[in-house]
């Protein structure tokens, strides 16, 4: 790239799936590798639409965006994946991905959910998953609104807590909303069949007449209704309910996805290094994923955000380091650990490419680590062809000031070298 503001300025296009072997669609000005590698990904160019969102978003102008993804692109339909006939793991690539769509692997992906109504209609969710941070009781509490009509104060989320919550099994794999959610739409849809057999015989109608709407359940063709605050509180009177019907009103489930998900996308950043002093500035930073159906674009953002942040610290200086003699850790502290902050960051671009998945019914694929592992390589790549005309020609995290430095300074050493033994071999003739 062009050197600007006396620096070395870098621009790099990157995915996650280099290590499996699977190739990139490589032009003279951009390197392109999609962050999702499922079949019908790669046939309906969703990738291609996420490489093109982000260069808008970049307007980064005399950049060459590939355009649809080379035709010798082989499809393994069975892995539903996207092999490259030049790949050099291809045989890993498959392991990896028939590993991931397994049925062992989908049962490790189960989630559970329980909810509970009490007398007075407030619903309390008993989750398998574990919220640390993700906003899950946000989120959650959407679903309530959204299925029952119950306002965020009347839902109680429950997680971690093995005396309350009978089978769980964390949170990982960004499964929480995609499974978690789907577990909790199918116990809504189990409560909501019970309720429709306590509202027809509290209105003396057919429950098959019955629908279930706004918070609900009316007679279908008629001004007939009664609301779920009612139904919940019958629910807990023996003698409001149809006979053979058990007390209360909940229900649980435990869903286990038919496949995995794979969310995808593409990141950009720019960098700039001063080559006098190893300096790093980090400039600018897009991002668009594919998620999924977003279910909280603000809380989707503080994810892409958060991880974004993560990989530039573990890219430009966290480290463990040891006393060469001693073996003594000198990195145990946070006094010592390079942390990343927030004035190292730039604004940072976000977008969504929204494409729902198949495998579950809310149409989430997850956004845990989408922010992470897009910045490594791109933020890495980029440092790499910011130094590339300075002579150097690999360079590993951390992007520390001074082992910039210490690689341009050596580089340099050695162009000179170079020059002076060319023009001895000259003076010699």
């Amino acid at each position: 790239m062009a050197y600007s503001r006396a620096g070395a300025s870098g621009i790099y296009f990157a995915g996650l799936i280099e290590r499996l072997g699977i190739a990139a669609a490589v032009n003279a000005k951009a390197v392109i590798i999609p962050m999702g590698f499922t079949a019908e990904k790669v046939a309906s160019g969703e990738a291609d639409l996420a490489v093109q969102q982000i260069s808008e978003l970049m307007t980064v102008p005399g950049i060459d965006v590939a355009g649809p993804f080379p035709a010798e692109i082989q499809v393994e339909s069975r892995f539903e994946a996207a092999i490259f006939k030049d790949t050099t793991n291809a045989a890993g690539a498959a392991a990896f991905l028939r590993c991931l769509t397994s049925a062992q692997a989908a049962q490790a992906y189960a989630a559970v959910a329980e909810i509970r109504f009490d007398a007075s209609g407030e619903a309390t969710f008993l989750l398998g998953t574990h919220s640390h941070g993700q906003g899950h009781e946000t989120v959650f509490r959407q679903l309530a609104a959204h299925v029952f009509d119950l306002s965020p104060e009347r839902v109680r989320i429950v997680y971690g807590d093995t005396d309350q919550v009978y089978f769980g099994k964390g949170t990982f794999g960004s499964r929480s909303v995609g499974v978690g959610g789907a577990a909790v739409l199918r116990a809504a849809e189990a409560i909501i069949a019970k309720g429709k057999l306590i509202a027809a015989h509290l209105l003396e109608a057919a429950a098959d007449d019955l629908v279930f709407r706004d918070g609900r359940f009316a007679v279908a063709g008629t001004d007939r209704s009664i609301g779920l605050d009612d139904v919940a509180g019958a629910a807990f009177s023996p003698e409001r309910l149809p006979p053979g019907l058990a007390l209360g009103l909940s229900a649980s489930a435990i869903i286990t996805p038919p496949n995995a998900t794979f969310p995808n996308g593409c990141h950009v950043c720019e960098v700039e290094i001063d080559p006098e002093t190893g300096a790093l500035v980090l400039t600018r930073y897009a991002v668009v994923d594919d998620v999924g159906r977003v279910v909280n674009p603000l809380l989707l953002d503080g994810q892409i955000h958060g991880g974004v942040a993560q990989g530039v610290g573990q890219a430009l200086g966290e480290r463990i380091v040891y006393d060469r003699d001693s073996g003594q850790l000198l990195s145990g502290t946070f006094m010592d650990y390079a942390m990343p902050r927030a004035d190292e960051l730039p604004f940072f671009a976000v977008e969504a490419n929204e494409v729902p998945t198949p495998n579950n019914p809310l149409g989430i694929k997850g956004a845990g680590e989408a922010g992470t592992v897009g910045a490594l390589p791109a933020l890495m790549n980029a440092v790499n062809d910011a130094l590339a005309p300075l002579g150097v020609r690999h360079f590993d995290m951390p992007a520390t000031p001074e082992r910039l430095w210490r690689a341009i300074s050596e580089a340099r050493a050695r162009g000179q070298a170079g020059t002076d033994q060319t023009t001895d071999r000259g003076s010699e003739r």
